[in-house]
């Protein structure tokens, strides 16, 4: 099974994450450091789509400006062109497998789509 994490080194959940994907037999995980790479705006709206979630709720508010901004309460499009502008904005780590996309705070998410 092939496992994509949108991760940013700094992040701790984010690390952990990374080290379940890591240590699960039979997982090929790819990393994609979003702050380096980011998704274009059509994979992050795809992303949410698939993990039955909306961008706002998909958004980093933590050691951001988006609540000053007001981008909890702005339209989906807002909120995804202002994540793809600034990928700060993106709660991480988003995981991808062939079982569906999840945010995983807390990372033990990431077993839902092992």
């Amino acid at each position: 099974m092939k496992a994509t994490i949108w991760h940013n080194p700094k992040c701790g959940t984010s690390r952990k994450t990374l080290a379940l994907l890591e240590e699960r037999d039979g997982v090929e995980v790819e990393v994609v450091e979003y702050l380096k790479n980011p998704p274009s705006r059509e994979k992050l709206a795809q992303l949410y789509r698939d993990a039955g979630m909306t961008p706002n709720e998909g958004l980093r508010l933590r050691g951001t400006d988006a609540e000053e901004r007001g981008l909890p309460a702005a339209a989906a499009d807002q909120v995804l062109d202002a994540m793809v502008a600034e990928p700060i904005l993106i709660e991480r780590p988003l995981v991808e497998t062939d079982k569906g996309v999840r945010l995983c705070r807390p990372q033990e998410r990431v077993e839902e789509i092992l």
